[in-house]
């Protein structure tokens, strides 16, 4: 230590102040931690500059472990709440097969009746939604148009029943005649939208219903046809004015009661409810089919006993009811709005009412529905008027046939030797009046039963 020279005596003092001064403050000041570091500095200072050891120059120990830094534990989420759907067991499908397109020899009666491929050069329906609320469609038919298909039974999108697939048949089956299938559907150029609200023939849930009612409005469907009957709900009233609000004409069938007890008729719905187009049912000679249920308010009638049209499995099948009579309807309303845009719901209703054939009679409405005039008259009162007058069919006789054969040749007939019918009407005024006369205007012959029934 003698041997230093007085400078690097004076630093080493210093260092060595420096350092006794030091060490003190870190043993007593010393925090947890990190803030250790400083007397870790100051110790190496010492090491490297002091020529004697000295016992203020111990280095303190560094802690025997890292601090844990404090964390915040995740909470374990809550979970949703689960929520239940009600899903009904899968619905059996085993609708028996019906017969094959080789088994309709002849245009079904319903087509030579109404003549609505008279209005085809006009209008096959294209641009309009038609929705079907009913059993579902089978959409593999061959003869059936493309179908967007919704469900609202919770089962499935499958027709188990062929109900609704012969309504949607009836509206929009396909021009087939070149593969020999006669039967044609009205406007086969429609937007067809299923909407599945029922599983059965008979007593299907109502909610159901409505709520298709509703979603077929939803959907954008200009008409929308409802082949099902039921009790007054509130909210299937509701659902029918929110579709009618969304601007759709519903068209429903009037009903069918069995004819053993005529006296259990009841209204049914929608098709008592205002604004629908209610339709009853007749048959090939134009008679009230017995099956229409009269208390229901009818608004026309169209072909409803055995009624060909489009069935599961490729098939087809014969089965009468309002149901089948309700798609003529509908189809020609979809004629009309595909012919006459601009016109409202309220408007075709009020074209078809008084347009129709027929005579006034329990359950006829106003008549056998006719598609070509039903989309060709002209009708002044369309002028913002259309749909507000009280319809008062004429009393006009309806066709009537022997059976289905005689009628459907005496209808291609008539259009054929129409001219003709006028003239022979005046060669045989001149011949039977004289006759008549001569007889003092007694019945040559004894009228048939058959023939006094329909005229009485």
């Amino acid at each position: 230590m003698g041997r230093l020279k007085p400078a690097a005596v004076a630093v080493a003092g210093g260092l060595g102040l420096a350092t006794v001064v030091t060490v003190p403050i870190a043993l007593t000041a010393r925090p947890s931690g990190a803030a250790g570091m400083p007397v870790m500095r100051a110790a190496q200072t010492t090491k490297k500059t002091s020529a004697r050891p000295t016992r203020h120059t111990t280095t303190p120990k560094p802690p025997s472990h890292t601090p844990t830094p404090k964390t915040t534990p995740t909470p374990t989420p809550t979970p949703a709440p689960t929520v239940t759907k009600t899903v009904a067991p899968p619905q059996r499908c085993d609708v028996a097969n019906g017969y094959p397109a080789s088994g309709m020899t002849a245009a079904p009666y319903p087509q030579l009746m109404l003549d609505f491929t008279d209005v085809w050069p006009l209008t096959r329906g294209e641009g309009v939604k038609v929705a079907i609320v009913d059993s579902g469609v089978d959409t593999s038919h061959p003869q059936l148009p493309s179908i967007d298909t919704y469900d609202v039974t919770n089962t499935d999108k499958r027709d188990c029943n062929g109900h609704g697939t012969m309504v949607a048949g009836i509206i929009a089956a396909q021009d087939q005649r070149s593969s020999h299938v006669p039967f044609l559907g009205v406007a086969p150029k429609v937007q067809l939208i299923s909407v599945k609200a029922a599983t059965q023939d008979t007593d299907n849930p109502p909610r159901p219903v409505a709520e298709g009612i509703r979603r077929a409005a939803d959907l954008g469907a200009d008409v929308i046809n409802v082949s099902i009957t039921l009790a007054n709900y509130s909210f299937l009233k509701s659902a029918v004015e929110y579709a009618q609000h969304k601007g759709a004409l519903v068209v429903a069938a009037a009903g069918n009661i069995d004819t053993t007890k005529k006296t259990t008729e009841q209204e049914l719905y929608p098709a008592s409810y205002d604004g629908v187009i209610s339709v009853g049912a007749v048959g090939s000679d134009g008679k009230v089919a017995d099956f229409t249920d009269t208390k229901s308010r009818v608004s026309v009638v169209a072909p409803g006993v055995d009624v060909n049209s489009t069935w599961p499995h490729d098939s087809y099948a014969s089965r009468p009811g309002t149901s089948f009579a309700a798609p003529y309807v509908t189809a020609t309303a979809a004629l009309i709005k595909a012919y006459h845009p601009s016109l409202t719901a309220a408007q075709i209703k009020h074209r078809i009412e008084v347009t129709a054939d027929g005579r006034t009679s329990v359950g006829s409405g106003a008549g056998i529905l006719n598609p070509l005039r039903a989309v060709t008259a002209v009708l002044p009162e369309e002028n913002g008027q259309a749909g507000t007058a009280t319809v008062k069919p004429k009393p006009v006789a309806i066709v009537t046939a022997e059976h289905k054969d005689t009628f459907s040749r005496t209808v291609a007939l008539s259009f054929v030797g129409g001219a003709l019918g006028i003239a022979g009407a005046v060669v045989a005024g001149g011949i039977i009046i004289p006759a008549g006369r001569r007889r003092n205007w007694r019945p040559g012959r004894r009228t048939p039963s058959s023939e006094r029934e329909e005229t009485g």
